[in-house]
């Protein structure tokens, strides 16, 4: 298993330090300005708080390829004393994730919540709450400040689910809630229990007090912690939330929460059992139950999808089954195969935000156009919606993993690791998974693709209009997803660069 992390001896240019606060505090700023009456200042907080963020990443981006991961210390004081943030290749690949899906997705409500309308006021400092808290999150080394940053992302994500105005909505946001809150009782108490034990709540520095501390207590706040998160990440089968949660979303929303929202807690769960805590039997026999709990995922979402009704129920169960893939790497943290493992699970992380951020997108135009996403509602659409259909066909690609996806690449990678590894399960599983994933997509190709019975009446309405800058939203996600499998050298490189268990202690 990889070595615990140690914060490395180098921090970056005072412009890479300026860079990493703004794309904290630029869409913190933007969502002041949105609650401003008014449509310029509210379209000019939003503008001012998404678009600099590419360029901000690119400057972050080359700091961290040529110097490695480093460290940002607020206010000019040390750990453990101080706060600081942490920058690193899977910090980076997060960020730019945020940045591009939050971007799009971002495009896409801008018809449906136009920026100085009622509707816009609630929805726009929402989300750019939201894109500030995913940012502060990945960055933050500190696990009281990753509780703050967790907890300001669900409280964001719960009223965008609210924002659609169904029952089902204010139900599933209710139900999203109640979990969101016990889940952060549980992780909160394994915090407590775990400064107790070791004297810090620096993320990276938390090992050095492990071997001290009382076996029990640090086992019981592990597990408390990892709890939360699970729960936080609806990973099976704490997932009982996420389902109606995202199919009742508005489109955008849905996109982020499946793309965005729910990998938060993996990325921290990534973060302390394969940076924080030390390579014991114990944690090694951790990251096993979490590795069923990820096949679970992935064989019990596969057969949900497979008999939901509705389109954008299928996506989220599908979801459910894709978290699933993000657990099975963590077996082989102690094998040889490791690099190639983090790179499979790592490039699924990316590719699966980029391909089920467009189903969503374009379930929702579907919706939009038809007044329904039931599968038995969606024959002819071929004609109807040919560029949304398109667009769901080539992330159903992605999602399947078939060639020349980014998909495709992170399952060949999980399959070449888990045959070197001699995880045998693990491949069985994957092959499962992936059978799994054709169903459900092959099932909503085919309802999209039938034709209406002669004999029937043909329906009432036909399609309503969508602006062509939503569909063309759906369309560049999913066309991000198939460049994936073409632009992965360098991707795969910086990647690797950041493996846990790669940089040496001071």
């Amino acid at each position: 298993m990889a070595t615990p992390l140690q914060t490395p001896l180098q921090t970056h240019s005072t412009m890479t330090s300026e860079a990493l606060v703004a794309v904290i505090f630029l869409p913190l700023l933007g969502a002041c300005a949105a609650v401003m009456p008014g449509r310029f200042p509210a379209r000019l907080g939003i503008v001012a708080g998404l678009l600099p963020l590419p360029g901000l990443l690119v400057a972050v981006t080359l700091a961290v390829w040529h110097d490695g991961p480093a460290w940002l210390e607020l206010g000019g004081w040390a750990a453990p004393l101080g706060i600081r943030l942490f920058v690193d290749p899977l910090a980076v690949l997060m960020l730019w994730m945020v940045a591009i899906i939050g971007g799009i997705a971002a495009a896409h409500a801008w018809f449906d919540f136009p920026p100085g309308t009622g509707t816009g006021q609630k929805f726009w400092p929402l989300w750019l709450l939201l894109i500030s808290a995913m940012n502060a999150l990945f960055l933050s080394a500190d696990l009281f400040n990753l509780y703050v940053c967790l907890e300001l992302v669900t409280l964001t994500a719960i009223p965008l689910i609210a924002l659609a105005g169904s029952k089902t909505a204010i139900r599933a946001s209710m139900r999203y809630l109640l979990l969101a809150l016990l889940a952060s009782l549980l992780y909160l108490l394994g915090v407590a229990l775990l400064y107790n034990a070791t004297g810090t709540l620096d993320l990276y520095l938390v090992s050095d007090g492990l071997g001290a501390a009382p076996p029990m207590v640090v086992t019981t706040a592990l597990a408390l912690i990892s709890l939360g998160l699970l729960l936080k990440g609806a990973v099976f089968p704490l997932h009982i939330w996420l389902p109606q949660a995202h199919a009742s979303a508005p489109g955008p929303v849905s996109a982020v929460l499946s793309a965005l929202v729910v990998k938060t807690a993996i990325y921290l769960l990534y973060r302390l059992w394969l940076w924080s805590v030390p390579a014991t039997v114990a944690a090694e026999g951790a990251l096993t139950l979490l590795a069923v709990l990820g096949a679970g995922a992935l064989l019990y979402g596969g057969v949900l999808a497979l008999l939901q009704e509705r389109l954008k129920l299928v996506i989220a169960y599908s979801t459910v089954a894709q978290l699933g893939y993000l657990l099975l790497i963590l077996p082989m943290a102690s094998s040889s195969a490791w690099p190639i493992a983090w790179q499979g699970g790592t490039y699924q992380l990316l590719s699966h935000g980029l391909a089920k951020a467009a189903m969503f997108l374009a379930a929702a135009n579907i919706l939009h156009g038809l007044g329904s996403d039931r599968l038995s509602d969606l024959q002819r659409l071929d004609q109807r919606q040919p560029l949304s259909l398109f667009a769901l066909a080539m992330a159903g690609v992605s999602i399947m993993g078939l060639p020349p996806s980014g998909g495709f690449l992170a399952k060949w990678l999980l399959l070449e690791a888990t045959w070197r590894s001699g995880q045998w399960w693990l491949l069985a599983v994957l092959v499962a998974g992936s059978l799994l994933a054709a169903a459900y997509v092959f099932r909503i190709l085919a309802a999209t693709l039938r034709r209406d019975d002669p004999t029937e009446a043909r329906p009432a309405a036909e399609t309503r209009s969508i602006p062509a800058a939503q569909t063309a939203c759906a369309l560049l996600l999913a066309l991000l997803a198939l460049a994936a499998g073409f632009a992965a050298a360098p991707l795969l490189e910086f990647i690797e660069a950041g493996t846990p268990g790669t940089w040496s202690s001071p």
